[in-house]
């Protein structure tokens, strides 16, 4: 959006919700530490069966939106997530907290529809942000 401020966490560069193909490739990429090429993704997708060319087009994709990063390996592409899991859910949530009309309302109600251990959490972030001079 046009005139918003740069986001805190800024490592996704356009944020969009996933389709299930790229959120089961993101998922594969973000449960391993290390860079993997398009047939050890592959391996990871048991469940579907995918032909080698789609899944990669969908890394292509991923990595041409700024979700995943690739890098040369010989005559293959190697690839890992440009960013964490949980900055991608922080940047979808900021993104749907800059849609809401009244962002107080907003943040009120999603504080009093987390569990009790999700507000725990919440509170020792913001004690924490507190305690840094506001960040």
């Amino acid at each position: 959006m046009a005139g918003s401020p740069p986001s805190a966490v800024g490592k996704v560069a356009n944020v969009n919700r996933l389709g299930d193909l790229e959120r089961a490739i993101m998922d594969v990429l973000w449960g391993t530490g290390a860079s993997l090429t398009v047939r050890e993704v592959s391996a990871q997708l048991t469940e579907r069966d995918l032909a080698h060319t789609t899944v990669m087009t969908v890394l292509d994709r991923l990595a041409k939106k700024g979700f995943a990063r690739r890098e040369r390996d010989g005559r293959a592409w190697r690839y890992r997530p440009a960013a964490t899991r949980e900055a991608y859910v922080t940047e979808l949530m900021l993104t749907a907290l800059e849609q809401t009309g009244d962002r107080s309302a907003a943040l009120a109600r999603f504080a009093k529809s987390v569990s009790g251990a999700e507000a725990s959490v919440l509170r020792g972030a913001l004690d924490e942000i507190e305690g840094d001079g506001g960040g």
